[in-house]
């Protein structure tokens, strides 16, 4: 014969089932996090580098291209001024807010999958999946952080070939 279980037996198999908070996944959910939060401080400090490179560009520009153009157009001017328009672009590229990092995660999403569905998740359960879901989302930010690194490395040797380019004009080689 079968055992029927009663409302408060069902009841604390369900919390118990719920309790069930493995400790290592917790940390590894915490790690994921970290490292989340880590690729997002790297993201704002290459904005803010690009700022730099914005000021420094200006300044340099600002300051040796006068001197060079009071001696009219030569090609020395004409290269310094297509490299300071490509620091330019590489610059546009990495302000522009068109890239699609993933951060954080949806709140709507979060509650439909893992408390409003047919079954409700064990916080274990929780943090593997979301684990496994920033991992993704790690993946998919560095792919954008490597084009903008890139970017950010490209514009950095303009740079430094538009300062060539101004004192070779100034010098008038």
């Amino acid at each position: 014969m079968a055992k029927r279980s009663s409302a408060g037996e069902t009841d604390r198999t369900v919390a118990s089932d719920l309790a069930d908070d493995d400790p290592r996944l917790a940390f590894i959910y915490q790690e994921a996090v970290r490292g989340l939060t880590h690729q997002q401080t790297v993201v704002e400090n290459m904005n803010t580098r690009a700022g730099s490179l914005i000021f420094a560009t200006a300044f340099a520009n600002s300051l040796l291209g006068g001197a060079a153009l009071s001696n009219g157009l030569g090609l020395w001017d004409w290269t310094a001024v297509a490299l300071l328009f490509g620091i330019g672009g590489l610059i546009v590229f990495m302000l522009w807010p068109y890239h699609q990092y993933a951060f954080r995660f949806d709140p709507e999403e979060l509650l439909n999958q893992y408390v409003d569905g047919d079954r409700l998740a064990t916080m274990s359960a929780m943090h593997r999946a979301l684990a496994l879901r920033i991992k993704a989302d790690m993946a998919g930010n560095w792919r954008i952080i490597q084009r903008l690194r890139m970017a950010l490395q490209i514009a950095l040797l303009f740079l430094l070939l538009d300062i060539l380019a101004w004192l070779l004009a100034i010098a008038g080689v």
